[in-house]
Order: structure tokens, then C-alpha cells, then sequence
């Protein structure tokens, strides 16, 4: 691994159209779990100018069953769509929560998959499907996440919090981030550029107002990062193709699962290439995402490394994960075999199975939403959401090495 070089992550904000299908096909997710903990769900969200679609396959028990709607399901699906872009902050005449076009084109669940999934005689529950999975930690914040990506996340985070107090009302939902920073040894040493683009009100992008904007962002910076990184030779990059009035669906379309380096590590791992937003926790490409981070989280909060990847691999219908993969990077205190097998004789990950992984993390509750803007890692865990943040395994891993 090299110790001194420029590594550079990004983010995106709620009002991005790609999170706003990501957090409206969440908010389906947990509609449906809300009903029904065992559903089966697949949503995709298409998002453009004064339009929303929903595609994808479902099965819920009181929602839909046997090819029906339930009376009245289809009015709550429409009124959790358009709540979820209320809450975002879309009121404008290109995409406005109250007047979008809606269409619900979700049907039922392909017989063929379920039959691979669902549990029946002997056979245990199986994947939802085939793919690889990868979870990472590493030491360069609390969060153990990479910092650049944790600090692209925390600006545009405290910006959205800005425009939804009143505090910052010239902001509008639609901004991206993008924070590059210098390692030294290893370890974050400065920021040498920082990028952030916002939508903002008209007039936001010249004279006095375009000043206060960009002072607003650069105090927003000030407020999130380490002081010791900022400095007079920190370049910023602010709004740089001048005005940003039209943002959101109405300038461009949005589709759920096109931000997954965002939703993870910011470039610093791999990707299995699975999106997680719209699935429901028997597809792997969620739970096992969301096994291997809390897995990597613990072994570095074990103090057992500095940095970790593990990977984990799947069939479709097919219960036991076909290969469990450990990468500590030259940082490990012991052998990476060695916590590969201290990972597989713990009884309560049950296997790492789909079933074993939802008991011990408490999957089968509505819990997505939230985290489908501003990363799904990283975040604190509090009472049911974000459980795979917890480091309760940490002392158990260190005494089973």
C-alpha cells in the first residue's frame, strides 16, 4: 500500500434525483415490512420532470396476494410517494410533491424465485440471489469509515439540516459534494480541494448573494472537517458552472441504485456491484452488504486491525455463503485465516445465512428509509435502525483470537 498520495471521494444530497428514487423506493420497503415482516420486495423508481414510476415485484401478505391489490393499498403506496418528496423539500414547477404524474407498475413476484428462496420441507431459506458482497472499515474517523467520503456525507448533511431549519432558506434540495484529501503516512493530512455544487434561489449565483452563498458553504466545511486539515492553500470549488437553479428530477432523471460507491465507501473498497435501496433483506445485495460493514466495523474496533475488507459470496436459492473472504491489509494483529475462522465459529451470525443474517441484525423492520441518503454506513445505530453500525461483537472476537 502507498503512504503518501491524493484519494478523493463523494456525495450526494437527499434532493439528487438518484436519492430521491433511492429514498422513495425505501420508503415502499418499509411500507410493506410494516405490514408484513416476511415481505418480498423489489422496487425501482424512475424519476423525471413532474413524473414518478414505480417498477419491480412485490409480495405482501394484506397488500398484494394471489395477483390482487388490497382495497385501498394502492392510494397508501401513492400517498407514502408523495409524502417521502414532501419531506425532501420538492415544491417547484418542474418536480412538486403535490402535482407530480404517479404510476405504480409493481406486480407480483416471480413463482420461479420464490420458490428458490422461501423455505419449504427440509430445505432452508435461500439467498434471494447470486453475487458478491463487500463490507470495509478502516481507522481514519470515529465513524471508521474514509474520511473523505465521511466528510463529503457530514457538509452536505449539515447543509440539508441548514435549508430545512430556515437557517440557509436560498439553498434547494439538489447538491453534490466532493472532498480530496492528502495522506501522509497513511493518515488524512490535509484537504487540498474541496468541491460542492447547490441548487439554489434565483439570484444565488452572482454579486453579493453569490458571496453569501459561497461563504455559507465554505463555514458549512468549517463546521464538519478537522480544523488541522483546512488551511489557506485548501482550494474550494463552489458552485463552479455558475448558476444551479434547475436541479432535482426536473434536470435530470433519477433512477434507484445509481449512487452505490456513494451508499458505501467512496471508491476506498471494492463493490460487489449490487445496489440496496428497494430490496428487501432477503436479497442479499443489502444484508450481506450490511453483515460484511458490521463485520469489518467490529474486527477494527477490536483493535485486531486498522483497515479491513471482507467479502462474501452467494447462490441464489442456496442458504450457506459459498466463500467468506479477510483482508486486513498488513494492519492485522493476527493472521487473516485466523479471524475467518474466529468469524465462522460465532453461533449467533447463524451461519451467515439470509435468515441468520436478518435475526441477528433485526432486519425484517421498517428501517431503510433513512439510510438511503447520506450513506448507509457509517451512521449511528439507534434503537432498531442501523444495527449493522453496532460494535457489540468487537469483545467476542477478541477473545475467540
Amino acid at each position: 500500500m502507498r503512504n503518501n498520495y491524493l484519494f478523493t471521494s463523494e456525495s450526494v444530497s437527499e434532493g439528487h434525483p438518484d436519492k430521491v428514487a433511492d429514498q422513495i423506493s425505501d420508503a415502499i420497503v418499509d411500507l410493506f415490512l410494516s405490514k408484513d415482516p416476511e415481505a418480498r420486495i423489489a422496487c425501482e423508481t424512475l424519476t423525471t420532470t413532474q413524473l414518478v414510476v414505480l417498477a419491480g415485484e412485490i409480495r405482501c401478505k394484506g397488500v398484494y396476494e394471489n395477483g390482487a391489490w388490497a382495497p385501498g393499498a394502492q392510494e397508501e403506496i401513492e400517498r407514502t410517494v408523495r409524502e417521502t418528496v414532501k419531506r425532501i423539500g420538492y415544491e417547484q414547477d418542474g418536480f412538486h410533491w403535490e402535482s407530480f404524474r404517479f404510476e405504480n407498475n409493481l406486480h407480483g413476484q416471480s413463482a420461479h424465485i420464490a420458490q428458490g428462496v422461501d423455505a419449504a420441507g427440509n430445505k432452508d431459506e435461500g439467498a434471494g440471489d447470486q453475487g458478491i458482497m463487500f463490507g470495509f472499515a478502516c481507522d481514519e474517523t470515529p465513524d471508521l469509515m474514509p474520511a473523505t467520503l465521511d466528510y463529503s456525507h457530514k457538509i452536505l448533511a449539515k447543509m440539508a439540516a441548514d435549508r430545512h431549519s430556515g437557517r440557509a432558506p436560498f439553498l434547494e434540495p439538489d447538491a453534490k459534494s466532493q472532498v480530496t484529501l492528502r495522506f501522509e503516512n497513511g493518515k488524512p493530512a490535509a484537504a487540498t480541494a474541496i468541491v460542492v455544487s447547490t441548487q439554489h434561489a434565483p439570484g444565488y449565483d452572482e454579486g453579493a448573494k453569490e458571496a453569501e452563498l459561497k461563504n455559507y458553504v465554505k463555514g458549512v466545511v468549517a463546521e464538519v472537517m478537522p480544523g488541522h486539515l483546512l488551511s489557506d492553500e485548501t482550494v474550494y470549488h463552489i458552485n463552479p458552472t455558475g448558476s444551479f437553479e434547475i436541479g432535482g428530477p426536473d434536470g435530470d432523471a433519477g433512477l434507484t441504485g445509481r449512487k452505490i460507491i456513494v451508499d458505501t465507501y467512496g471508491g476506498a473498497s471494492p463493490h460487489g456491484g449490487g445496489a440496496f435501496s428497494g430490496k428487501d433483506p432477503t436479497k442479499v445485495d443489502r444484508s450481506a452488504a450490511y453483515i460484511t460493514r458490521y463485520l469489518a466495523k467490529n474486527i477494527v474496533a477490536a483493535g485486531l486491525a486498522k483497515r479491513c475488507t471482507i467479502q462474501l459470496a452467494y447462490a441464489i436459492g442456496v442458504s450457506e455463503p459459498l466463500s467468506l473472504y479477510v483482508d486486513t491489509h498488513g494492519t492485522g494483529t493476527v493472521g487473516d485465516d485466523r479471524i475467518e475462522q474466529a468469524i465462522k465459529g460465532l453461533k449467533e451470525l447463524g451461519g451467515l445465512t439470509p435468515r441468520g443474517i436478518r435475526t441477528h441484525l433485526g432486519l425484517n423492520k421498517p428501517i431503510y428509509q433513512p439510510s438511503a441518503a447520506y450513506g448507509h454506513f457509517g451512521r449511528k445505530p439507534e434503537g432498531d435502525f442501523f444495527p449493522w453500525e453496532r460494535t457489540d461483537l468487537a469483545e467476542k472476537l477478541k477473545a475467540a483470537l
